[in-house]
């Protein structure tokens, strides 16, 4: 909490920042936030990003690395909707971002006048893509909208808390009473459920638990429950670090390989924690969950939504999971073996599957420093093997594009190698999924993070190429032209590699990450080889 008066919004800002432990912010400098830049510029770092997603997904990359809170600055209008979609994915995710926008001067607001940068009610825009947005109305009162803000980000479920700030509102001296943010409570579970819950755990042998991103914040505690019953841990994507993934009892995100749905068919119970059970996840809901399911989730309303469940717990999993684990029992002698045994199989089957890609994985997890950060983009490496295979050992390192859009990649790897200069950050993206922003590329060149950019390129949108080729009879729109990356990055003043056969993986890839700076790295992929089965996404396509 701060209290006093403020030469500006900037100052006010600035000191909000400081007490979140924000050093670094991302934006794009405007006549309607210039005050707010200046004074972020001048006290703590400014990163001018070239698109307004991507100082969101920046923002969201630099909260998620730290395990915290990121802050984003934008302009009014076109500025505003062009972070939208970065906008949505932070609310997908549930991650904390706070994002500043400009507005248009507060005598103008609301009158439709076609006053520059005005956009047609840019607060119920902001309120579609965020946990939270309100307007700057007085400079009495941007300090408690800015408490506000960050501490519904923060609070679970979490997601982004917009704060659009008229000019005229920027450049006033502010007065700030210091009120604090309205205090949250945390769910507690109905105690007869409770009950039942510890009653069943007590009775079972054969039990497996799957971590989403809700059990992030209860490692210490899912590590206690794991290790007392040899209960086997699946994950959701999210969900993944939670345990360390060389833990012999964490399988991870392979629920719907034949393997894990033997063994979801033989469990007696399943434990589900924070997780809401995509579509990706499930096979489209296809995948069969045992009768015997006890849910914990802090949000009351994903309880039951996908998959009923006989013990529905509303609570914290920190709080949750103790009292679970005080009545749980040791599983029957030979399930912890079965369990280590599926989790070796799904790995060895997936690392063959992907072939010649295989030595990239590897190589990234030779060379990559414990919990190092891996922000993977939507493109076949990433959605194949990086969101499976490439070990994850702390739900910080694990930063990728919950909502599925593509692009966001880049930005989160600028963010999070910001908020971790000491190490370093790997991008794993497409060369579609580049182009999205590849003006990022000069963010990159200007702020020289510590961050690998590992582009694999096909020519296009393979994802999408791989369906149209299995279920279709002509190709479109998934073909690019792409850019030479050699004579790119030499323009953009970024050291360039090339890996174009498994033995080029281990090298290249260690030279990248034992530099100080940026490397872009391009995996050629029709001169590496193809995986011996070309990947699709688990959609469903209605076929004759």
């Amino acid at each position: 909490m701060h209290h006093g008066q403020y030469d500006n919004g900037g100052d006010l800002l600035v000191a909000h920042l400081k007490s979140l432990g924000i050093d670094t912010v991302f934006g794009i400098v405007s006549v309607h936030n210039l005050p707010l830049v200046e004074a972020v510029d001048r006290e703590l770092r400014f990163v001018p990003v070239r698109h307004e997603a991507t100082a969101v997904s920046a923002a969201d990359g630099y909260g998620r690395a730290r395990g915290s809170i990121g802050c984003a600055l934008t302009s009014t209008g076109t500025g505003a909707g062009n972070a939208a979609g970065s906008l949505i994915e932070a609310e997908s995710s549930g991650t904390a971002v706070l994002h500043v926008t400009g507005q248009i001067e507060s005598s103008y607001l609301g009158n439709g006048r076609g006053f520059i940068h005005e956009t047609k009610d840019q607060l119920g825009m902001l309120k579609a893509v965020s946990a939270y947005a309100a307007t700057v109305t007085s400079p009495h009162d941007a300090g408690r909208l800015l408490r506000e803000a960050s501490a519904a980000a923060l609070s679970a479920p979490g997601g982004p808390a917009s704060v659009e700030w008229p000019i005229d509102l920027q450049y006033a001296a502010q007065h700030d009473e210091g009120d604090p943010a309205p205090a949250t409570t945390a769910p507690a579970p109905d105690p007869a459920a409770l009950a039942a819950a510890r009653e069943l755990l007590a009775s079972v042998r054969r039990p497996l638990i799957w971590a989403g991103g809700g059990a992030t914040a209860a490692r210490e505690e899912l590590l206690a429950l794991l290790e007392a019953t040899g209960a086997g841990l699946l994950t959701s994507n999210s969900g993944r670090g939670s345990v360390p993934e060389d833990h012999p009892l964490v399988i991870g995100n392979f629920a719907t390989t034949p393997a894990c749905r033997a063994l979801l068919a033989d469990a007696d119970v399943l434990l589900t924690i924070g997780t809401h059970f995509r579509s990706n996840e499930t096979a489209d809901y296809t995948l069969k969950l045992p009768d015997a399911h006890i849910q914990i989730d802090v949000d009351e309303a994903a309880l039951g939504r996908v998959y009923p469940a006989r013990h529905a717990l509303h609570g914290d999993a920190a709080t949750v999971l103790p009292a679970l684990t005080g009545s749980a029992v040791r599983a029957d002698a030979d399930w912890p073996a079965r369990v280590t045994a599926v989790r070796e199989d799904v790995r060895a089957t997936l690392h063959d599957n992907i072939g010649p890609q295989a030595a990239v994985c590897d190589a990234l997890a030779a060379a990559l420093p414990r919990g190092a950060v891996v922000a993977r983009d939507v493109t076949i490496p990433s959605s194949s093997w990086g969101n499976r295979l490439l070990p994850i050992h702390d739900p910080r390192a694990n930063v990728f594009p919950r909502g599925g859009g593509i692009g966001q990649g880049l930005g989160m790897g600028i963010g999070a190698a910001l908020a971790r200069p000491e190490q370093p950050t790997v991008v794993i993206a497409g060369d579609g999924g580049l182009a999205v922003h590849l003006g990022e590329l000069l963010t990159v060149a200007q702020e020289r993070p510590r961050l690998t950019v590992i582009v694999f390129n096909d020519g296009g949108y393979g994802v999408l190429r791989n369906m149209q080729d299995k279920y279709s009879e002509r190709r479109s729109g998934v073909d690019l032209f792409t850019p030479d990356f050699a004579p790119l990055a030499a323009a953009c003043a970024l050291p360039y590699a090339r890996i174009a056969s498994e033995a080029d993986a281990a090298p290249v890839l260690q030279a990248a990450l034992d530099s100080d700076g940026p490397t872009l790295v391009e995996v050629d992929l029709d001169a590496l080889g193809p995986m011996k089965n070309p990947f699709t996404p688990p959609v469903t396509i209605p076929t004759a």
